[in-house]
């Protein structure tokens, strides 16, 4: 085996790149000369790519915008800026034109704020109260009715209908006495006029009678179709509620502009013309449940038969006053000795009269007290009967209605008399006996019991 020389290998010489600058340069062809040994140097590692050239002069340089494109328009000074709230203006001075107008007096200020309204509040507020008509108001009731129950007692008679009979029967006796003198002129016809007088009493329940009544005497007419219209469904409410057949009745309306209702004889029942127009139909049932318990309780028909039994002593009474006063003014013209003649006269006959009748006469003086008393009582029955049925707000409302009405009378008729400026004079103690009808403050408080709420 040959033994490998002993000089290094020969190491090829890179190409593609420059030698070191260290090593000896030996010629080509030639080997090379061994000398001492130099340290071994690692390759050269190949160069890294040189990064890519930008484009020279000679590229195109890519287009921009140039001055010709129009910039985006922007608002410029010619703009108008927002309107912001100047301060307050100075007070402008009169100069050479005519000099301003100054109030004499200060002007009444607009409510604040001046330029727009309140915004609205987040809290409920208090509505208007609807008109009478409107479903929405709180007094309107429903009159869509299905089947009624019609009770089988239909009438009654309390006890202040017993009451008014029992207290007419000194005015029944009197008028007796003066249908039974009228007889005894007549001879032999006689008897028979105070029996027709007696049986006269039926025609209170009699209908034509009932009629010519209402229209002749209490100023009544029929109702139009709209007036019916309005009348039916409520007076068929009030009915219902009462079990009472509401077709037994008449229905009739007062051209009035005050607040009343009546009820007369046996099956009438009238209304103004201000309660069916001006009320709701909640106050206007309550109205009429009061007319319908006059009739239910006898006050009507009891009433107008005591006041029909009584009538032919108030016509004597009447005809008795008007010669008592022309005698008196004829016995004045003959000093006092004729007026003491007079008086003498007279208090003869009135004694005569009460020693032979038993003190009978003297009755008489305190029957409208009497009366009075009764009515007020059954009035007071009558709004307890209309609240009874429901209808007791209802009528506390007409109540305090026909109260301001009742007061609004009065201040007229004494501003007509001159005395408006002046405290209303109080009602006298003889007047408020001789009332027919509670005052305000009595008849609301016994409905206190059905305003009260249920427990």
């Amino acid at each position: 085996m040959t033994q490998p020389p002993s000089f290094p290998p020969e190491y090829p010489e890179p190409t593609g790149g420059p030698a070191h600058p260290d090593a000896a340069q030996v010629p080509p062809g030639r080997p090379p000369v061994p000398g001492p040994r130099q340290p071994h140097i690692p390759p050269q590692e190949p160069p890294y790519p040189q990064p890519s050239q930008y484009p020279t002069a000679a590229a195109q340089p890519p287009q921009y915008p140039t001055a010709a494109a129009q910039p985006p328009q922007y608002p410029t000074a010619a703009a108008q800026p927002p309107p912001y709230p100047a301060g307050p203006q100075p007070p402008q001075y009169p100069g050479a034109g005519p000099a301003p107008h100054y109030p004499s007096a200060p002007q009444p200020q607009p409510p604040y704020p001046h330029a727009a309204a309140a915004p609205p509040s987040p809290y409920p507020q208090t509505s208007a109260v609807p008109p009478p008509a409107s479903p929405l108001h709180p007094h309107h009731i429903d009159t869509v009715r299905g089947r009624v129950h019609v009770s089988s007692r239909q009438r009654h008679t309390d006890a202040t209908a017993f009451g008014n009979l029992l207290l007419h029967l000194p005015n029944f006796l009197c008028s007796l006495i003066v249908v039974a003198l009228v007889s005894l002129v007549l001879g032999d016809v006689g008897l028979l006029v105070i029996l027709v007088w007696l049986a006269s009493g039926a025609l209170v329940f009699h209908r034509p009678t009932e009629s010519a009544l209402a229209r002749h005497l209490l100023r009544l007419r029929y109702p139009t179709p709209q007036e019916r219209a309005t009348l039916e469904p409520v007076w068929r409410e009030v009915t219902a509620r009462a079990g009472v057949e509401g077709r037994a009745y008449e229905l009739w309306v007062e051209d009035s502009d005050s607040l009343n209702a009546v009820a007369a004889a046996g099956h009438i029942v009238g209304v103004t013309s201000f309660a069916l127009n001006r009320l709701p139909n909640g106050e206007l049932a309550a109205v009429m449940a009061h007319e319908l318990g006059h009739h239910v309780g006898g006050h009507a028909w009891s009433g107008l038969l005591g006041h029909w039994y009584a009538l032919p002593g108030r016509i004597a009474w009447r005809l008795l006053r008007a010669v008592t006063g022309i005698l008196f003014h004829v016995s004045r013209a003959f000093s006092c000795l004729g007026v003491a003649f007079f008086g003498l006269c007279v208090g003869g006959i009135a004694f005569a009269t009460i020693s032979t009748l038993y003190g009978l006469p003297l009755l008489l003086l305190g029957m409208p007290y009497a009366l009075a008393a009764v009515g007020r009582r059954s009035e007071l029955r009558a709004d307890r009967h209309a609240a009874a049925l429901g209808f007791a707000p209802m009528l506390a409302a007409v109540l305090e209605k026909l109260h301001q009405q009742e007061q609004e009378t009065e201040q007229a008729r004494l501003a007509a008399a001159g005395q408006g400026g002046g405290e209303p004079p109080k009602e006298k103690a003889a007047s408020r006996l001789l009332s027919s009808h509670p005052d305000y403050h009595t008849r609301l408080h016994h409905l206190q019991e059905y305003l009260q709420p249920a427990r």
